[in-house]
């Protein structure tokens, strides 16, 4: 017996909340009336940054700002603010100049990511939201809602809090084992639909689906602080 062996790293446990409908997280089907239009002015950009597989970048696909233009981004900010009883919403830049790339469409395809559960930084904003903008992606293409798994297999956290800004804060590492994460609450993909949630719960793509960018599963991406 090895008596030198170093111990296992010890895992933080988080607070955990089900994830719960009109408390962490809001939806709202038929989001924009001119949905089909946002989507093919989308197909027809050509301003794309390249993520992976095109450039050698830790995030996937392709990103384009702004998704929305600003007469179609407020009434949705108006439901968010009444949904989530936020008095103000906006677009949080820390004293060093880092923000989030809101109002960004996102075009990831099938092998070009897994899921990756994360939590968005507290820093930089209090609500997220993702805007499906592709008519024929599979229902298992939305947003899943993860927890802790434990090396043990007991079920963890699946929240940030305070003093902690993000994830990886709260774990106090970047890298976590394969299968630290369970799968909580599964929102079905829907075309124009509009899945807002509390940026503090661990979160991520479920699925990701298409090879050319019309097929691709598409969505737009909100930050807001409130």
């Amino acid at each position: 017996m090895n008596m030198n062996r170093p111990a296992p790293p010890r895992i933080a446990m988080l607070p955990y909340r089900k994830p719960t409908e009109g408390r962490d997280y809001w939806v709202l089907d038929d989001a924009l009336p001119n949905a089909l239009a946002v989507r093919e002015r989308c197909l027809a950009k050509t301003d794309w940054i390249e993520g992976y597989p095109h450039k050698p970048e830790s995030w996937p696909g392709l990103r384009a700002i702004p998704a929305l233009e600003p007469e179609e981004l407020a009434p949705l900010e108006a439901w968010v603010r009444k949904a989530t009883g936020a008095d103000k919403l906006w677009e949080e830049t820390t004293a060093d100049g880092q923000r989030l790339n809101h109002n960004c469409v996102q075009v990831v395809g099938e092998g070009e990511c897994e899921s990756r559960p994360h939590t968005d930084s507290r820093k930089l904003c209090r609500y997220a939201a993702v805007l499906y903008l592709n008519p024929d992606v599979p229902d298992d293409c939305g947003t899943s809602f993860y927890r802790q798994r434990l090396p043990n297999g007991q079920l963890g956290g699946n929240m940030v809090s305070p003093p902690h800004a993000n994830l990886v804060e709260a774990l106090g590492t970047r890298f976590v084992p394969p299968n630290s994460f369970a799968e909580d609450v599964r929102i079905a993909h829907r075309f124009n639909r509009l899945l807002v949630y509390r940026s503090n719960l661990i979160h991520s793509a479920t699925e990701y689906w298409g090879h050319t960018l019309a097929e691709k599963r598409m969505a737009a991406v909100f930050f807001w602080m409130a």
